[in-house]
């Protein structure tokens, strides 16, 4: 790059940076201080020549963004540190500008250089900073994929439920980065498979290329990883060690709610990895739309490749589960007892199915017998009545919401109207109540509250309770409603 320009264009960074550390009355502009270096590292000036400045940025997100945001203090800078004449461009990671579209002008006299190739923007490294997320000197690192070996394609029962999602993940791990399926989102219930399946396409990806850097992570990892790096000021290091990953996959990404610093970081990773051809792998309990508090630039690029349902398993399916279950324990049952427990078992996941299935299998090394349909139907009817029922948040959520005849998007809301406020106490105090999360925990559940949102919404219920008859009153309805 052509010393001069670079000079210049330091000058205009620090310009624009004095400009914001200035602005003590203005909070639009202090906030903009925040994510001005993360935004402007990754822009550079590649040319000035006949009054047209051309500035390389890694996508149209930071374009759209520097326009929204910083066109104005822009302007001044360049005003200021150039002279008046020249016209504005862009140009997109690799890709040169295409003329078509309409430049930005601004009074501003040109500088004449000359445009220089223009190359793949890659991470860096600090040579001299060991941390958690980069090692110094090399562009790949070996890390724990956190992949489980039992959960590949050959032990995923493929139905109905889930055939969908199944065939496209099966084309992703053959391609990983090069299909349109990028990012793949998928999304359904509790246990009906969705780690599973996101597993099987990193142990593929692992298998067919073994030079690539495959990484399954839980949003809770994430987010921990994000809060450490930032207490110690190592979050350019964070992204540089996300960006290195070929094929990420982060569990659960609905818990990122409400997060709105770790929602700025992952959507810089999630954009340089989608721009450099890596692939990315979600899985959420609901559909990009349902997601509550959460950056709309987020919720866009989660629908820019492809969302997958896969819903609870269906009778064929559930016999599926159930003959493959069995036979890796060497055992096997005739066609009317596997009949049987399909129609019997009506879980909405696959984990709870194989809890059953298990719980089957326990029954008749206990007792001794051999498998019967008698067998089964008196071990079934032992387990309606003395296996206690699964009380989850989800579940409780359903309860209330049922209850008070309102919608789980009004409950996750941040309206604070009684007629929903109530409902969203009561059912964060019975999440305490009935479950062992951790405030921290039902925050995230309830739509990205704060955990002391959550406490305080207990003692408030707890409190109010022991003199308002009413709420007494919602406290025992819903008590036995959870139970039953």
């Amino acid at each position: 790059m052509n010393e001069n320009l670079v000079l210049i264009w330091d000058r205009c960074l620090q310009f624009m940076r004095d400009n914001l550390n200035a602005a003590e009355d203005n909070t639009d502009l202090k906030k903009l201080e925040n994510s001005f270096d993360l935004l402007f590292d990754k822009v550079q000036p590649i040319s000035l020549v006949n009054n047209n400045l051309t500035l390389l940025v890694p996508s149209d997100f930071y374009k759209e963004y520097i326009e929204d945001n910083y066109l104005s203090l822009l302007s001044a800078a360049l005003k200021k540190n150039i002279g008046k004449g020249v016209k504005l461009w862009y140009s997109v990671m690799e890709n040169k500008p295409s003329g078509k579209e309409k430049p930005i002008t601004m009074n501003v006299k040109g500088i004449s250089t000359q445009q220089p190739k223009i190359q793949e923007a890659r991470p860096v490294l600090r040579e001299n900073n060991v941390n958690a997320f980069a090692v110094p000197g090399i562009k790949k690192i070996n890390i724990d994929s956190n992949l489980k070996a039992d959960q590949s394609f050959d032990n995923f029962i493929e139905g109905e439920s889930n055939k969908f999602a199944s065939t496209v993940a099966r084309s992703i791990a053959k391609r990983p980065g090069s299909t349109a399926f990028n990012p793949l989102f998928v999304y359904g219930g509790y246990g009906v498979g969705k780690t599973h399946l996101a597993q099987a396409i990193g142990l593929e990806v692992k298998s067919a290329y073994p030079e690539k850097v495959v990484l399954y992570q839980s949003s809770e990892k994430f987010i921990q990883d994000f809060v450490k790096a930032a207490k110690s000021q190592n979050k350019t290091d964070f992204q540089h060690y996300y960006q290195m990953i070929d094929v990420l996959i982060i569990d659960d990404i609905q818990f990122l709610s409400g997060k709105a610093a770790t929602q700025d970081s992952f959507f810089h990773i999630f954009d340089y990895l989608h721009q450099n051809g890596k692939q990315i792998i979600l899985t959420s309990d609901k559909a990009p739309a349902d997601i509550l508090d959460t950056q709309e630039r987020i919720i866009s690029r989660f629908k820019w490749g492809l969302s997958a349902e896969i819903k609870s398993p269906n009778f064929d399916t559930r016999r599926k589960i159930i003959v493959d279950k069995l036979s890796r324990d060497g055992i096997e049952l005739t066609d009317d007892m596997l009949d049987y427990l399909a129609s019997e078992v009506k879980t909405n996941g696959v984990r709870e199915l194989i809890g059953v299935v298990n719980a089957v299998i326990a029954y008749s090394t206990v007792y001794k017998s051999d498998f019967s349909l008698d067998l089964l139907k008196d071990t079934i009817n032992k387990l309606a009545t003395t296996q206690k029922k699964t009380i989850n948040i989800p579940y409780i959520q359903e309860i209330v919401c049922d209850y008070f005849g309102i919608q789980r998007e009004q409950l996750l809301s941040k309206t604070r109207k009684r007629e929903i406020a109530l409902p969203r106490q009561l059912a964060m105090y019975f999440a305490k109540e009935y479950t062992n999360a951790t405030f921290t925990k039902i925050g995230e559940e309830m739509g990205g509250k704060d955990h002391s949102t959550v406490m305080y919404a207990c003692d408030t219920i707890r409190d109010v309770s022991k003199i308002d008859k009413e709420l007494k009153k919602y406290i025992k309805d819903l008590k036995e409603k959870i139970a039953q």
